[in-house]
């Protein structure tokens, strides 16, 4: 059985106790230490902890609570799997306003849940042009190389072989229109041999 958010909480509070003081801490300690105001919360969680596994009461000692080898070893395996989480190229800022100088090569950004292939980059936005599909100043995105889009599609777009821009796509005839998400801003219109398409929003991921 999975562990609990307040189950994980309670037994690194205790194996920090006893990393510390070298002995466990007794039901009051530990009801203070996690905020706690009743023994019998403390005593249900230890209770839980025991019949999963993770925890034991070490016969003929004074505070005996034990933690076994299950949390550790869980707890070691989660650090390796943060510690081998793929990571993609961080290729630079992209415009969300008028179009600027194409990216370059920066640093390593991990978006190892959502990864399904190497085609896979990263981008810093600048600009409010696309903040009504809730894509913010500052946000990061996640984008999977193409070079076609079908219309209405979020890409990245080199604009005269220049410059790249965040916009929605549209293919009108012979022309693009790049459509911003900002009522107060206009659409990029340019010969459709003027535009190439270098990839395809996947995600948003925003830092507070």
């Amino acid at each position: 059985m999975a562990l609990t958010r307040k189950q994980r909480q309670v037994l690194k509070c205790i194996s920090d106790f006893i990393t510390e003081h070298e002995y466990s801490p007794s039901y009051d300690e530990l009801a203070e230490l996690l905020n706690l105001a009743s023994i019998s919360t403390v005593h249900k969680h230890l209770s839980t902890l025991k019949s999963k596994g993770y925890l034991q009461d070490s016969f003929n000692r004074h505070r005996s609570l034990e933690i076994l080898p299950k949390f550790y070893e869980e707890l070691r395996n989660n650090q390796e799997t943060q510690d081998n989480a793929p990571s993609v190229p961080l290729l630079g800022t992209i415009a969300a306003g008028q179009p600027v100088e194409t990216y370059e090569d920066l640093e390593d950004l991990s978006f190892s849940p959502l990864l399904a292939s190497k085609d896979i980059f990263a981008l810093r936005v600048s600009g409010q042009s696309m903040i009504d599909d809730h894509i913010m100043d500052g946000d990061y995105v996640l984008v999977q190389k193409a070079q076609q889009a079908r219309n209405g599609e979020i890409v990245i777009a080199l604009v005269e072989g220049a410059e790249t821009t965040l916009k929605r796509f549209y293919l009108e005839h012979d022309k693009v229109r790049l459509q911003p998400a900002n009522s107060e801003m206009d659409p990029i219109i340019v010969p459709a041999d003027q535009v190439q398409i270098q990839g395809r929003l996947l995600a948003v991921h925003r830092r507070y």
